[in-house]
C-alpha cells in the first residue's frame, strides 16, 4: 500500500516529513500514523539529520482523526488501539533525539493541534487556526489536552476544550502553542532559517538538551536541580563542550564533533 508520508531531505542536515492526504485534510489515521511513527524513527536513526520539519499539503497542516475510520472501528479495543497509537506518535517526537519543527497552514484541529504542540518548535501562517473541538460532536479532546496544556496556561486551555471554538494563529503566539506566525510566502524561509541555525549546533549537545528539557519539567524543583546537575556533568564530559569553551575563549568557530 502506498504510503502518504514522505521524506523529503532538504540539504545534509534537515529532513521534512510531508503528510500528503489533502482529501482527508491530512487526517492521522491508523495508516497515517504508523507512518509517521516509521518515519520519525528513521530520521531519528541517520547520523546525518540534525533537525526534523513536519507539514502537510493542501488546504491545511492536520484536521485530527479520520472520523470515517473512527466511526466504523465500533469496539473499545480498536479506539484504544488507535488512541494508544496517536500517543505513540506524539511521545515519539517528544522523547526522539532530533528537534522537531512544525510547520502550520490553514487547520491544525484535534489530534492534529496535538500534533504542533508535541514538537518542539511550531511555526504558522497569519490564516492558520488552532483547536480542539471534539466537545462539538460528543468526543472531549482528552488526549489532545496533554500536549496543548503543557504549552498552554489552564483557562486557556479549558476555553478551547469547554467552547471547541478555533483560535487564530496570532493569538495561538500570544498564549504559547506557536513560536511565531509569518506569512505564507515568508514561513518556508523563516522555518529554514531557524532549522539551519539549529543544525549548525552541536548535535550531542542538542540531543542532551532536549531530553533533560522534558524531563525536567515532570520533576518537583530540588529533583529537577539534581537531574539537570548530573546531565550538565554529563554534557561537559564531551568532547564538544571542551571544543565549544575553547573556541569561545579564542574568538574562533567550533568545530563540532558531536560527540
Amino acid at each position: 500500500m502506498t504510503s502518504n508520508i514522505k521524506i523529503k531531505k532538504i540539504n545534509k542536515d534537515i529532513a521534512s516529513i510531508i503528510i500528503n492526504e489533502p482529501k482527508t485534510y491530512n487526517a492521522l489515521s491508523f495508516k497515517n500514523l504508523s507512518d509517521l511513527i516509521k518515519s520519525f524513527k528513521k530520521l531519528d536513526d541517520d547520523t546525518n539529520i540534525k533537525v526534523i520539519i513536519i507539514e502537510g499539503l493542501g488546504k491545511g497542516f492536520s484536521a485530527g482523526h479520520n472520523l470515517k475510520e473512527v466511526s466504523g472501528l465500533k469496539k473499545k479495543n480498536k479506539y484504544q488501539k488507535l488512541f494508544s497509537l496517536c500517543s505513540k506518535l506524539m511521545l515519539q517526537i517528544v522523547e526522539g533525539k532530533k528537534p522537531v519543527i512544525a510547520k502550520v497552514h490553514g487547520a491544525a484541529f484535534a489530534a492534529g493541534c496535538q500534533l504542533v504542540a508535541s514538537c518542539d518548535l511550531a511555526y504558522s501562517t497569519h490564516s492558520a487556526i488552532f483547536a480542539t473541538p471534539g466537545v462539538n460532536i460528543g468526543l472531549f479532546c482528552s488526549t489532545p489536552m496533554v500536549a496543548v496544556s503543557r504549552k498552554v496556561n489552564r483557562k486557556r486551555m479549558m476555553k478551547m476544550l469547554l467552547t471547541g471554538e478555533p483560535i487564530k494563529a496570532n493569538y495561538a503566539k500570544e498564549i504559547g502553542l506557536i513560536n511565531d506566525c509569518f506569512s505564507k510566502v515568508q514561513l518556508n524561509k523563516e522555518v529554514l532559517k531557524v532549522a539551519k541555525t539549529i543544525a549548525s549546533k552541536s548535535n550531542l549537545t542538542i540531543k542532551i538538551g532536549k531530553q533533560a528539557f522534558y524531563k525536567q519539567l515532570e520533576m518537583p524543583l530540588r529533583k529537577a536541580y539534581a537531574y539537570t546537575s548530573k546531565m550538565m556533568t554529563l554534557n561537559m564530559m564531551a568532547m564538544d563542550a571542551k571544543e565549544g569553551i575553547s573556541a569561545f575563549l579564542e574568538k574562533r568557530t567550533p568545530k563540532w564533533k558531536h560527540k
